[in-house]
């Protein structure tokens, strides 16, 4: 009887230690895996699509700056009025209000300032003010543009800068780029999946990014003259030249692994 109860014993006291044994063996691992990094369960992959285009909208802004004495109504007044010449002018080739937008009206005073003599420092004296006003344009009709740029001059302006080329609405170029770029990243996976020997599991997350590039040119960021060389030399017009545009977009996926 006494055996048999060491027996027992021995036997639960086995079944006790198999029983702690899973459960500490269950615990381990189910804190393992909630610990363990996404990354050694999902894998990401990029692809890019790139879509030439040629761009419809030639954009630029064109300045009236008028420097005076100190009747600064009379400065404005002489000011606005270059200004109203100046798009009566761009409307009168084509160009569609919408497609003109004032950017900019500063008025800034001059100063003269005076040496200090004995330690003294006269306070500095007002003599006269800058009045600028700046108009953004944009040009749809290519063949106008260059006129358009050296005839704002000859009509008051005289500041013409920023020349870029974009195109107008990007969103149907930037979906064939999409695509191109969503098709890429799939097949990307598909061989990443192949070569390691495991197959695509759930897609997890997918982000986004994109950039529509300026065409550059000589005009951008210079002025083209200024009024009085318009006025005395008749400048003749630039020609202008759009060119292509690449319109990219670069796409990234993750993928669950199975």
């Amino acid at each position: 009887m006494e055996q048999k109860a060491k027996q027992y014993a021995l036997i639960g006291v086995g079944v006790a230690a198999l029983i702690f044994s899973l459960a500490a063996w269950a615990y381990i691992d189910a804190y393992s895996k909630s610990i363990q990094p996404s990354s050694f369960r999902s894998f990401s992959v990029s692809g890019e699509g790139k879509v030439i285009s040629v761009p419809d909208v030639a954009k630029f802004t064109f300045s009236v700056i008028t420097q005076g004495g100190k009747n600064l109504g009379e400065l404005q007044k002489k000011n606005v009025g270059l200004m109203n010449e100046a798009i009566a002018y761009v409307k009168d080739q084509g160009v569609a209000e919408k497609d003109i937008k004032t950017e900019g009206f500063n008025v800034e005073p001059r100063y003269q300032y005076y040496a200090c003599r004995e330690g003294a420092c006269p306070p500095a004296e007002i003599v006269g003010y800058t009045v600028s006003q700046t108009v953004g344009v944009k040009v749809r009709d290519f063949d106008k543009a260059g006129d358009i740029l050296s005839g704002v001059v000859s009509h008051g302006a005289n500041n013409v800068s920023g020349l870029q080329f974009t195109i107008d609405d990007p969103s149907i170029v930037m979906a064939k780029a999409r695509e191109q770029a969503i098709q890429k990243a799939k097949e990307k996976a598909e061989q990443i999946a192949d070569a390691g020997g495991f197959s695509l599991g759930r897609l997890l997350g997918i982000s986004e990014g994109g950039y529509q590039p300026m065409y550059d040119n000589y005009l951008r960021n210079a002025k083209v003259m200024n009024m009085s060389e318009s006025s005395a030399g008749g400048a003749p017009a630039p020609s202008i030249e759009a060119g292509s545009q690449d319109v990219s977009v670069s796409i990234s996926l993750q993928y669950e692994i199975k």
